[in-house]
């Protein structure tokens, strides 16, 4: 055989390689998780449900627009798609009506009222109107809630009754009819609106509410670092849409008109042979209670009920009413519905079918179905929406969070308790499409969390300005424990990748970092234990990687390769400025203090003391002695080393008390102990009368209180104890 075919370029065979995990997202449409698959290549076309803007909003909207923010950054960030993404505004709409017309005239009537006996009569007839109120409610969680704003109403009330009857000054009466208003405003809100509602005409009214709590939102979701919207749609400019969309679904034969009102035909919809109703849950179809409270509490009278031809029919179109803001349209003045709301500015951006839809898990029926049914009703297709991504509800320490039963936290109190990177990683540690409870221990997990990150990067980057960034130096030979490292490194960003191919599981991947940074810390402990060079690259890319991913999770701003910033978002470099001259200063300390403890200098090692645990955290500086080794500085956040030190001073204070009350503990035992040498032996069981009866000579007992003999047996101890007590009580005589 010839060596000639060995000159010939060998066959090359490819690896098997793996099966790489695909995204899978869980879909509401079908309950499942499913492989995502954009439209149209790496474009994704995403509308979610923004804030009805009539409130203050709260940390159950945070648990949707937070939930949303970590998916879309994810998505944009982590997997590449190309996102636009489309929130709304609802400022059209029942709850913002009756909110801005009862706040105008509580403020009015306020500001007119003169008489206390008026203020005490128009009270009692408001608390008739709530008492009826009270006795048509089905749901225990609202009746509840009348039963406390009853009883603070009837409180206030008798304390005016008390002020007329009582006080000789008009300042009183005044004070008190005032807090009768503001404590009694729920009662009082309903019966003015049912006498003066209709008279409630001025369109600034209600934009004056919207656009106030509106700027509200925007600022708290900027508080808690949610990006903006790329578009942001409000219904007050999308009315002339709205009209031409009822008209054509009205024309495709699925609505009609009645009375000045157009309501969408579930029955006729759902009979279409590609099409269904309440696809999302389809087991709630002729949920009365449900289809009420879709429909809002100023559309749902005798009146407008019969106007329907089936109970599942709601509205697309309200006829105008007395006190409520009105547009023209083809069937009257009137205002839009809330469902079709949505269909129409969704639709106006991103066409006859958008890749993902969300909101919260509240709004599934009707209001999603709703959209779902007449929006395909309108393009005449069945895949107006293709992944539905519903988020959990929030609780609060196990209860509803609500603001219609007026149950809930807001924001802005929040974040005045924790800060907005330990709320996001909360929702971080906790599925988004799961209820998770708000609560002092789900708090306290993130808090631990951001603890551990936080110390690992500080620790790194303690590591890492000692060692050569450049050149051949800045490269060590890999050995056993750089090796196993990597390894674990690789598992963490494989188990990374899983996870949030999974349905966005952030847990999971928070999970696999809590993992690998503990792999980390023991290989940081074994190389500092064995005295061994650190190798630079393998530390800095682990904690590269980590920054890198909470920064698309949003809890790092800002550009820092490593760690969390510290002196403000825009001020990355203040770190790299300040250190050289902290180091500096940390070994003239170290210097100083190993001087004072060789001479016993303590008014020195106190100053020493002092710098580190009360001076330097001040300035957001953290200085940590090491036993033989150079002291490490670090730069944390202020309010975070104040914390600290509360928490040391804490710890101190409980150990100095625990340690006074165990010396107090001994000197009483000692001083019993004492006390008890000085007994004679013949007396020591006389003074238990409720034990014993009789006696003998040596003061022995014979007989137990009920006179009955003593057993041999119990003989037997008390003699243990008697000569026991002789030998004390000789030793107290000088052992005679």
């Amino acid at each position: 055989m010839s060596d000639n075919t060995k000159r010939s370029q060998p066959p090359w065979t490819a690896p098997d390689g793996c099966n790489e995990p695909k995204l899978r997202l869980y879909n509401s449409l079908t309950r499942s998780k499913e492989v995502f698959i954009p439209q149209n290549g790496k474009q994704v076309k995403w509308y979610s449900c923004g804030p009805t803007v009539y409130d203050s909003s709260h940390m159950g909207h945070a648990r949707s627009y937070i939930s949303f923010d970590i998916l879309r950054r994810v998505l944009t960030h982590y997997f590449n798609y190309d996102v636009l993404y489309v929130m709304n505004v609802t400022d059209i709409d029942d709850k913002i009506i009756k909110r801005a017309r009862t706040n105008y005239l509580l403020e009015k009537y306020s500001q007119e009222m003169k008489c206390p006996n008026e203020v005490i009569s128009s009270m009692n007839e408001a608390l008739k109107l709530f008492d009826t109120k009270m006795a048509a409610e089905t749901s225990p969680e609202k009746l509840e809630m009348y039963k406390k704003f009853l009883s603070k109403a009837q409180a206030c009330l008798e304390n005016l009754k008390l002020a007329v009857k009582d006080s000789k000054g008009g300042d009183k009466i005044r004070a008190v009819m005032e807090t009768v208003i503001k404590d009694g405003k729920d009662p009082m809100a309903d019966w003015l609106d049912l006498k003066r509602g209709s008279e409630v005409t001025d369109k600034a009214i209600y934009s004056a509410l919207t656009k106030h709590f509106e700027e509200e939102y925007h600022k708290d979701m900027a508080s808690l670092n949610v990006l903006p919207a790329d578009v942001l749609t409000r219904v007050s400019e999308y009315v002339p849409e709205v009209v031409e969309f009822i008209q054509k679904i009205i024309d495709n034969g699925f609505a009609y008109e009645a009375n000045g009102s157009v309501y969408f035909m579930t029955s006729k919809f759902d009979s279409e042979e590609k099409h269904s109703y309440a696809k999302l849950v389809p087991e709630a179809f002729g949920d009365e209670a449900a289809l009420k409270e879709g429909e809002g509490d100023l559309s749902i009278s005798q009146d407008q009920l019969s106007e329907k031809k089936s109970a599942n029919d709601f509205a697309l179109w309200k006829a105008a009413k007395p006190g409520e803001p009105t547009w023209d349209s083809p069937w009257g003045k009137g205002r839009p519905g809330w469902h079709i709301e949505c269909s129409v500015m969704a639709s106006c951006l991103l066409g006859d079918s958008m890749d993902i839809h969300t909101g919260g898990a509240d709004l599934k029926f009707p209001h999603h179905d709703n959209e779902l049914a007449q929006s395909e009703a309108y393009y005449g297709n069945n895949h107006w929406v293709r992944y539905f991504l519903h988020s959990g509800h929030l609780t609060i320490e196990g209860c509803k969070m609500s603001k219609s039963l007026k149950n809930f936290i807001t924001i802005q109190d929040a974040l005045k308790k924790y800060t907005s990177r330990q709320i996001r990683f909360m929702f971080l540690l906790h599925s988004w499409k799961d209820t998770m409870d708000y609560s002092a221990s789900t708090m306290e997990c993130a808090l631990q969390y951001e603890k551990m990150v936080n110390e690992f990067f500080l620790n790194v980057k303690d590591i890492l300005r000692d060692l050569p960034s450049k050149g051949s130096e800045a490269f060590q030979k890999w050995g056993p424990l750089e090796i196993e490292l990597d390894q674990q490194f690789t598992e963490c960003k494989s188990k990374v990748h899983q996870g949030l191919c999974d349905s966005v599981d952030t847990k999971a991947a928070l999970d696999a970092v809590r993992t690998a940074i503990g792999q980390c810390n023991i290989y940081i402990q074994a190389k500092r234990a064995s005295k061994q060079p650190f190798e630079r690259n393998i530390l800095e890319n682990y904690a590269s990687y980590v920054t890198n991913l909470l920064r698309i999770f949003g809890t790092i701003e800002g550009d820092l390769p490593i760690g969390f910033p510290v002196a403000g978002q825009g001020q990355s470099n203040v770190e790299e400025a300040v250190m050289p001259y902290l180091k500096t200063m940390a070994s003239f300390r170290e210097t100083v203090r190993q001087t004072a403890k060789n001479q016993k200098v303590t008014e020195i090692l106190q100053l020493c003391d002092d710098l580190r645990d009360n001076v330097l955290p001040e300035l957001g500086v953290r200085l940590e002695d090491r036993e033989g080794e150079k002291s490490v500085v670090k730069l944390v956040d202020r309010e975070t080393l104040m914390k600290e030190r509360e928490m040391a001073l804490k710890q101190a204070e409980e150990k100095r008390l625990k340690k006074e009350a165990a010396r107090r503990k001994e000197e009483e035992r000692q001083a019993a102990k004492e006390a008890q040498r000085r007994i004679p032996p013949s007396e020591m069981f006389k003074k238990d009368v409720d034990k014993y009866s009789k006696f003998d000579d040596k003061g022995m007992p014979t007989h137990d209180a009920k006179g009955e003999p003593i057993s041999g047996k119990q003989i037997k101890k008390l003699t243990k104890l008697y000569q026991a007590q002789e030998k004390l009580y000789s030793e107290y005589n000088g052992g005679q």
